[in-house]
């Protein structure tokens, strides 16, 4: 789940313009959302976020103990 939301927070600002977004994942985290948990494909949340340049949820993985790559 925590990979599929900075999937659309990614996906939404590439398409829109609008500013980034990290409320899905800051919620998802608050929650115990596993910040380490692979997508189906096998890319992990980090990864998606630095495909994405998305310096923000990269702050927040960071914080919740993603490892960094």
């Amino acid at each position: 789940m925590l990979t599929h939301a900075l999937d659309v927070e990614g996906d939404g600002h590439l398409q829109t313009g609008y500013p980034w977004n990290t409320a899905a994942t800051a919620i998802l985290l608050a929650y115990g959302a596993d910040p380490e948990l692979p997508a189906d494909d096998g890319e992990s949340p980090m990864q998606i976020a630095e495909r994405y340049g998305h310096v923000m949820a990269q702050a927040l993985l960071k914080r919740f103990g993603a490892p960094r790559h």
